[in-house]
């Protein structure tokens, strides 16, 4: 392994830091013997200040751009979609950011760590959703929104079937979001572990209130600004770290030589461990109807502007699922004994890149995570103030008060989420939790509503229920190690559609005789 003096004074100086989560691990001989000098003190005090007030720093440049921002967001419109006014250059870096989160890092990386390059399928299918999302269901949805004015996918689903699947699918999902904002809080919190040693519960509370913060100011025409930049340091970031952890470890060969040592499918890009082509199922119709994503197609100003941008981002997204996945192979290579695969990320940042690299790579990451997080943000706020309490609740309501009601529900969600952080244990785990439901209730109504005039409720709260109940049977009752073809999400889908087509097929033979 080729071992730079920088190298080793970053490892040492995070070794000599009694509580990072770093603390303690073995290092290698040739980094231990050259480092042994250098670790002291100040130098990790110095670095845990930088890092710290690094940042900081970036955190408040985001609260203050989307405050900033904000200052001219006065009616529901602006705040929910932009006054449809995103073009195809925002368009894609409010969804790119967006969708590089805590699952496509941190998660991603750890996939990676333990399956090897099956696991690019977590962040590849995302982008094959996304495309999907560009050309067919994003130009079909958006036309109809800009018709009848509507602003978040309960609109949708009101104008579509009637307040009842509305007010179902709100509920749901808005217990299911909290999953994904959480999922982000614990990425940020292993961030800020590794910059200053802080415990879990202050890193979910720092990331908790940036994303609150900047998104209740400004909601869509906010973020996706700030999404801009948060696109730009994260792309900087990861740039600079793939090839320089490549090549301190001493290229692919180290990667091959650890993989014959893992597994035989380690380098297998179909299927390896727990990863492979069956993502597809729980995380590409995730991405073509997940409500945070259609707001954000509402938001454009064309459907010409939708299939540009996001389609630009889905293939981006492709493109960047190598990079996690190769990262946390690297990592694999620096230490194959990590406590927690999610360390994989965050702890090659800290160990294998010189200090004002690895601080850029660490806030790509911490970029990361808030982008996602406000998406969450988006659903939660907009499924309690449009979906539950103007649909429901205050139809009359003004749009200054559905507005006041969307930015308390994004503190109030948000506030839950940084609780709900300190109780799930993993980034995957949480971000399962949210794709699978969202996939199984939602996706076929959505899809199947864009092109059937026919189907109505029945059909739509039949496919709903039959898909849940078959998520939970199969996760109940399947065994632990039961195909791929099993898995609980796919299982979902199809018995969703099935019933979802029965229904319709029953309601039909009625109405003829």
């Amino acid at each position: 392994m080729i071992v730079g003096a920088a190298d080793q004074r970053r490892y040492s100086s995070r070794h000599a830091i009694d509580h990072s989560p770093l603390a303690g691990r073995r290092i290698p001989a040739a980094r231990s013997a050259a480092g042994a000098a250098l670790q002291t003190g100040d130098c990790a005090r110095l670095y845990v200040t930088t890092g710290l007030w690094v940042l900081l720093a970036y955190a408040a440049g985001l609260v203050a751009l989307g405050a900033w921002i904000g200052r001219r967001v006065g009616r529901a419109g602006s705040f929910f979609v932009a006054d449809r006014k995103l073009g195809p250059v925002l368009l894609f870096a409010t969804v790119l950011a967006a969708n590089l989160g805590a699952g496509t890092t941190v998660g991603a990386a750890g996939l990676g760590y333990r399956d090897g390059l099956s696991a690019w399928w977590w962040v590849g299918s995302a982008g094959i959703g996304t495309i999907l999302l560009a050309l067919w269901v994003g130009p079909r949805i958006w036309k109809v929104a800009a018709r009848h004015e509507l602003l978040t996918m309960g609109d949708y689903l009101d104008l579509r079937y009637g307040r009842s699947v509305r007010l179902l699918i709100a509920v749901l999902l808005w217990f299911a979001t909290l999953t994904i904002v959480s999922g982000q809080l614990i990425a940020m919190a292993e961030i800020v572990a590794v910059v200053a040693g802080t415990p879990r519960w202050i890193g979910a509370l720092v990331g908790g209130i940036v994303v609150i913060v900047y998104f209740s100011a400004g909601g869509l025409v906010a973020s996706a600004w700030v999404n801009l930049v948060q696109l730009v340091v994260l792309l900087a970031g990861f740039a600079v770290a793939i090839p320089w952890a490549l090549s301190d470890i001493g290229g692919w060969t180290a990667i091959e030589a650890t993989a014959a040592r893992t597994s035989p499918d380690y380098l297998d890009p179909w299927q390896g461990g727990g990863s492979g082509w069956v993502y597809i199922a729980l995380l590409a119709p995730a991405f073509i109807i997940s409500p945070g994503l259609v707001q954000k197609v509402y938001g454009a100003t064309s459907p010409r502007a939708i299939r540009i941008g996001l389609l630009a981002a889905g293939v981006g997204l492709v493109l960047f699922a190598f990079a996690p996945t190769l990262l946390g192979m690297i990592a694999r290579v620096y230490d194959p004994a990590l406590a927690s695969r999610e360390q994989a990320l965050p702890m090659l940042l800290a160990t294998a890149l010189p200090p004002a690299l690895g601080l850029l790579g660490l806030a790509a990451v911490f970029s990361a995570e808030v982008s996602s997080a406000d998406a969450g943000l988006f659903m939660l706020s907009t499924s309690l103030s449009k979906d539950l309490y103007k649909g429901f609740l205050r139809p009359e309501a003004p749009s200054r008060d559905v507005l006041r009601v969307a930015r308390g529900a994004a503190i109030a969600g948000g506030t839950l989420a940084v609780l709900l952080a300190l109780w799930l244990e993993s980034v995957i785990a949480s971000l399962t939790i949210f794709y699978s439901i969202l996939s199984v209730s939602l996706f076929v109504p959505v899809a199947a509503g864009l092109h059937s005039r026919r189907a109505g409720v029945p059909e739509a709260l039949a496919a709903v229920g039959a898909g849940l109940a078959a998520l939970g049977a199969v996760h109940l009752f399947a065994p632990a190690d039961a195909p791929a073809l099993l898995d609980r999400t796919l299982i979902g889908l199809i018995v969703s559609a099935a019933t979802f087509a029965l229904v319709a097929a029953a309601r039909g033979h009625i109405r003829r005789n």
